[in-house]
């Protein structure tokens, strides 16, 4: 049975930017995706069950997207898989966890970044250490500052980068290749 609603539920504006590009290129044109931004981690914590359990749309799935920051990726899936199952959703419900953070996405594609932030030779830098294995990188973002000599930007960095991103499976970041063939399996 295909689900006709895709529902993301979001710590922060930035995934929303990243996804409005991505989804439409992952799911097909029919599916509505609706978008749930909420002000951080504690906020969409707080909110999941009664979001979940007021959600009335039919045939509706759920994607949270969380980033792992500095806490224990399988704790904080299990607390959010925990919240999904006190709602009753949990049979239309992913969880996903950026590790550590959404930008750790962006390290592992680096000629998007040079493409969308407009900084040339960036993408040879994928070949070296840190950036093989981007889920590694404790402070993306940061990271991400410096090797784009801060025209990163959190929202406009996104929106900007998303474009460009491949979504073949070419990505070096993980946790960004189990995001996309999650949301595909969503779609078909």
């Amino acid at each position: 049975p295909g689900m006709s609603t895709l529902v993301f539920l979001l710590e922060e504006e930035s995934a929303r930017e990243l996804l409005q590009v991505i989804v439409q290129k992952l799911l097909p044109p029919e599916m509505t995706v609706r978008y749930m931004n909420f002000e951080g981690k504690q906020d969409l914590e707080q909110e999941i069950v009664r979001k979940l359990r007021g959600w009335r749309t039919p045939d509706t799935a759920f994607i949270i997207l969380r980033d792992q920051d500095a806490g224990n990726c399988k704790q904080i899936k299990q607390r959010l898989l925990d919240l999904v199952h006190e709602s009753g959703k949990k049979e239309n419900c992913l969880v996903r966890i950026a590790c550590h953070e959404l930008e750790n996405f962006y390290l592992g594609d680096l000629a998007a970044v040079a493409e969308g932030l407009n900084v040339p030779d960036l993408g040879k830098l994928q070949r070296k250490t840190p950036y093989r294995s981007p889920d590694d990188i404790a402070n993306a973002s940061e990271q991400l500052k410096k090797i784009t000599n801060k025209k990163y930007r959190k929202i406009a960095g996104s929106r900007a980068i998303a474009r460009f991103m491949k979504l073949d499976g070419s990505n070096l970041s993980n946790s960004f290749r189990v995001l996309c063939s999650g949301i595909q399996k969503l779609g078909r």
